[in-house]
């Protein structure tokens, strides 16, 4: 929580999509439904994102990049995601795309890989 706990408090916003993507990771970590809500875009927002208490995130390894600094309109931020649930370990996969509103990321959507 070191490098995304400022987002997560409010204290400071992301800079990038890639940072805003590693704050995501961070919400769902630590069970933040409220952040991850308030960085989902208004357009694709949904009414709640319930986080499964007995899902463990481990680690996060973001695997390509494109654009998303704070130059850009758009960026996508493509992650892997390694949780542990009662199935045992397993893995997410996907290629997230980010826009910046107002000096602001927000996640739009993602497709799984």
């Amino acid at each position: 929580m070191a490098c995304c706990g400022r987002y997560l408090a409010g204290e400071a916003v992301p800079p990038t999509a890639e940072a805003l993507m590693r704050s995501r990771f961070t919400a769902f970590a630590v069970g933040d439904e409220a952040y991850l809500l308030a960085t989902w875009h208004p357009d694709t927002r949904p009414s709640s994102c319930p986080i499964d208490p007995r899902t463990r995130w481990l680690h996060l390894t973001i695997a390509d990049v494109v654009d998303g600094s704070p130059l850009h309109p758009r960026g996508i931020v493509e992650f892997v995601a390694v949780y542990r649930d009662e199935g045992g370990r397993g893995e997410v996969r996907e290629r997230s795309d980010f826009a910046r509103v107002g000096g602001r990321w927000f996640y739009l959507s993602g497709v799984h890989r």
